[in-house]
């Protein structure tokens, strides 16, 4: 199936309750560009409206998980409830996780991933698609915005690297064992419910600092804990200063990494941000 039937497949199930008159989440496999199907959930958020499309002011906000998240984690299921009280969200699977088809490339090819839940999200009739990344996800958001630019209104990218193959703290050098190890991988799959690729990138991505200057002039905001046990605060620091006057960095006094740190209240000032900023 293509995206633009997966999205018209999307919107004609997307009816409104009949009771409450708001329409309910939709669940459903996008297809990518390279052939895999991701699942997907869109819930149109707390805004109530008829079966018209949305207006311009109810943007949508598409959820990037972290590396072994997926959409129905708890940690991920909270992230979506506090940002449909901003709007509409989509929330996915990336490859390799969860119920999604294929294996992880732990953030290369993921942005296929998200590059066909952002169609989808647009397909319901938002006219401002927000992008909201987390660990894994923050760097895709970051490399997404890069290469398919124009296709977002604002993006946020929380606890991410700043450039590759990083280990200089004992949680990525337990990260790259489990992806680089057959023994990892096999945790990985059972441990984790996340299956990862064998091989190596060839070609290595675009970094996550040398995308940054390429999605100006889209607003981008950077989000970081001081105590995130993974990336010390050089990452940040250096995709802001890639980012320049065009980008926005908050760092977060005793957060940690990623969804699991990410209390509601910085849930809520960044969908107020992106409310703002995403035209």
């Amino acid at each position: 199936m293509s995206n633009s039937r997966a999205g018209h497949a999307a919107r004609s199930a997307a009816r409104p309750h009949s009771e409450t008159n708001r329409r309910t989440p939709l669940r459903t496999f996008l297809p990518t560009a390279d052939g895999l199907s991701i699942d997907s959930v869109y819930d149109p958020g707390a805004v109530v409206y008829d079966a018209s499309p949305p207006s311009s002011g109810h943007p949508v906000f598409v959820v990037a998980h972290g590396f072994t998240g997926d959409v129905d984690r708890p940690h991920v299921r909270r992230v979506a409830s506090v940002f449909r009280r901003h709007g509409a969200v989509v929330t996915f699977s990336f490859r390799g996780h969860g119920r999604s088809g294929g294996r992880s490339t732990v953030g290369d090819r993921e942005v296929l991933d998200l590059a066909a839940a952002v169609e989808w999200a647009r397909s319901f009739g938002h006219a401002r698609v927000v992008t909201v990344g987390f660990s894994m996800g923050g760097s895709v958001v970051l490399r997404h915005a890069a290469l398919h630019p124009g296709t977002v209104d604002a993006v946020v990218s929380v606890s991410a690297p700043a450039r590759w193959y990083y280990r200089g703290t004992a949680p990525m050098r337990r990260l790259h064992w489990m992806v680089t190890r057959p023994e990892g991988r096999l945790v990985g799959r059972y441990g984790f419910r996340t299956r990862i690729h064998h091989r190596d990138w060839d070609p290595v991505p675009l970094s996550p600092t040398e995308a940054v200057p390429r999605i100006a002039p889209t607003p981008l905001l950077i989000v970081h804990g001081d105590r995130d046990g993974y990336f010390p605060l050089d990452h940040p620091r250096m995709l802001a200063e890639a980012a320049g006057e065009h980008g926005e960095l908050w760092l977060e006094p005793g957060m940690g990494h990623a969804e699991h740190a990410a209390g509601d209240g910085l849930l809520a000032r960044i969908g107020d941000w992106a409310v703002s900023r995403a035209g």
